[in-house]
């Protein structure tokens, strides 16, 4: 056999592997992507979150992912999906919108990402939960609940308590955020607050994007655009955090976490992240480019949403424990008095 043989035989066999490991992959993505739609159609005719909408139908699907055509498409859509859509909220991010409150709010924003982080660490340890649970629920919290959440559990080592968590925090923080954006504004209103320090409290403290716009324009447009800008430069902390998190769990990884192989030093989808926002803050990325991306990025995480929804059931959220619930609750409320206290000494 030549040279030129042996080279054919081995592409054809790395192709028919390729072709192997993708086949099913359609219809879970399908199925995903359908759920998706459904969740967003919820939204928009009732006013329900459509993160919340899709978390939901998907558990009602649990049993596709357990057995059948569609398991190796929800596992595809709830991984790579789920990245691609993390990796696009590069394009929302420059550097003009961490300049546009100066020096002191952004310092009091950035400080309350990281202690509110420590703060579920510490959390965590005094209720007896693992580090991957404390990590995974004080990132959403702290920087931009779902999406964060998603991706912070992309660079985590798991275990069998992985997709439980993932699914417990999702929920939460959703449920948490739907109900801040009814209580904030009123608060916002008892406290005397004007539009801008309204828009730091609500930018600064609700977990998702979408709840951050619902509450701050229920004030006024002017808090509206604060709470937008201010929720903004919370999303541009996701990269940095998952980066130093993945840095850290390759460092400590062992082969009984990873199967042996160390996680890559930068995972890929906070690289592509990264480049976008470089990309972004030079203006290089036209409007249309950039609302283009955005839009694929919410749809790929709503679709990705359904399909972690489709991998975990009921029964084993149950088993979660109250401690979980008081740990994201304390995480809530810890970031919420912070803020007030940081507006508070420095308006």
């Amino acid at each position: 056999m030549t040279t030129y043989d042996t080279a054919q035989s081995w592409l054809s066999s790395q192709i028919a592997g390729i072709s192997k490991s993708l086949e099913g992959v359609p219809k879970g993505f399908f199925v995903s992507a359908v759920i998706a739609v459904c969740a967003q159609f919820l939204s928009d005719h009732y006013g329900a979150p459509a993160m919340l909408m899709a978390l939901l139908l998907g558990i009602a699907f649990h049993f596709l992912a357990e057995e059948g055509p569609c398991k190796v498409g929800i596992e595809f859509t709830a991984k790579t999906v789920l990245r691609i859509g993390v990796a696009l909220l590069g394009v929302r991010i420059s550097v003009e919108l961490l300049i546009g409150l100066g020096p002191a709010f952004i310092t009091l924003i950035v400080a309350g990402v990281i202690l509110t982080i420590l703060f579920g660490l510490l959390g965590a340890k005094l209720l007896g939960r693992g580090w991957r649970l404390a990590l995974l629920t004080g990132g959403s919290v702290a920087i931009c609940g779902t999406s964060a959440a998603m991706a912070i559990a992309a660079v985590l080592p798991r275990n069998e308590h992985s997709e439980r968590n993932l699914l417990f925090t999702v929920l939460s923080v959703t449920v948490l955020s739907t109900l801040a954006m009814i209580v904030y504004p009123i608060i916002s209103t008892a406290l005397d607050f004007d539009d801008m320090a309204a828009g730091i409290f609500i930018g600064g403290t609700i977990h998702d994007v979408a709840q951050v716009v619902g509450a701050g324009f229920s004030v006024s447009n002017e808090a509206g655009e604060t709470a937008t800008l201010v929720k903004l430069i919370r999303v541009s902390m996701l990269a940095p955090v998952v980066l130093v998190f993945a840095i850290v769990m390759r460092s400590r990884a062992d082969a009984s976490e990873v199967s042996g192989k160390r996680p890559p030093l930068v995972p890929t989808f906070v690289i592509g992240f990264l480049v976008l926002a470089t990309l972004n803050s030079l203006h290089l990325v036209p409007v249309p480019v950039a609302v283009f991306f955005s839009e694929v990025s919410r749809w790929a995480l709503l679709i990705a949403i359904a399909a972690v929804g489709m991998k975990t059931s009921l029964s084993t959220i149950s088993t979660v424990g109250g401690q979980a619930i008081v740990l994201i609750v304390g995480e809530t409320l810890f970031i919420a008095a912070f803020i007030l206290i940081g507006i508070h000494y420095l308006r």
